[in-house]
């Protein structure tokens, strides 16, 4: 390929790695915000937060997109430039499966370690931010790796939009070429190179978060750390 060329795939590559940012930054607030609420105490939350989540995973997020960038302009008079059209898509799709993650890590704690923030007189808050959560969080890494993952090939929905990234801009240059085999064996290398780029960060993330969790070794023999928020020499309860 000429550079002219070879510069058209990397304003690509530069396009999808802004999308999938953007789009992964609305889909983790998304995901923690309605997994959250899909274990509230109270059930009109819970309905709610379930009506998202199953609406959002039953459809397509292509079709998604198409609802975003040509329904809403006519409908609401306003016009989202492609960018975040489809980072509202996006986030708002996998947000709906992240959200399941975050609720299944949640109610995954022992219940214990609720009943002790109860006794501690700890408010719903508190026992979610020092009880639920670092315990949770550390097991939500994986499936998050993985819709991390599969958010990255998703962002070559957009181009159906024009939208200038990864998937559009090699399509430009298999017209330009009039070649298919090289120019799609490269894009699919550029994906699967970001693909193991995440995973490792996100591997790497996963140890950091799990230091100091789990089982440690006292005298030579292996007991269970102290739960979070029970205090030092005493029970929760």
């Amino acid at each position: 390929m000429t550079t002219g060329l070879w510069e058209l795939v990397l304003q690509g590559v530069w396009i999808t790695v802004q999308l999938l940012f953007f789009s992964a930054l609305l889909a983790c607030a998304v995901s923690f915000a309605v997994g959250v609420a899909r274990t509230h105490r109270l059930w009109i939350v819970r309905f709610v937060a379930g009506f998202y989540t199953e609406v959002f995973r039953g459809t397509s997020a292509l079709v998604m997109i198409f609802w975003v960038f040509f329904v809403l302009p006519p409908a609401f008079g306003w016009q989202l430039v492609p960018m975040w059209a489809g980072t509202l898509a996006l986030g708002l799709t996998y947000g709906a499966y992240g959200s399941e993650i975050v609720r299944g890590a949640l109610n995954s704690v022992d219940p214990a370690q609720r009943e002790g923030g109860v006794a501690l007189s700890f408010t719903p808050w508190q026992r979610m931010r020092l009880i639920l959560l670092p315990q949770a969080v550390p097991e939500m890494i994986p499936p998050f790796s993985n819709l991390l993952v599969e958010l990255l090939k998703g962002t070559s929905l957009v181009s159906v939009m024009g939208m200038g990234d990864l998937a559009f801009s090699g399509n430009l240059v298999r017209l330009a070429l009039q070649e298919s085999a090289h120019i799609y064996t490269y894009i699919l290398l550029i994906y699967f190179v970001i693909a193991f780029a995440l995973t490792r960060l996100m591997r790497g993330l996963e140890k950091r978060l799990k230091r100091g969790v789990g089982k440690a070794v006292r005298g030579g023999a292996v007991t269970s750390p102290e739960p979070v928020g029970t205090p030092v020499g005493g029970g929760a309860a």
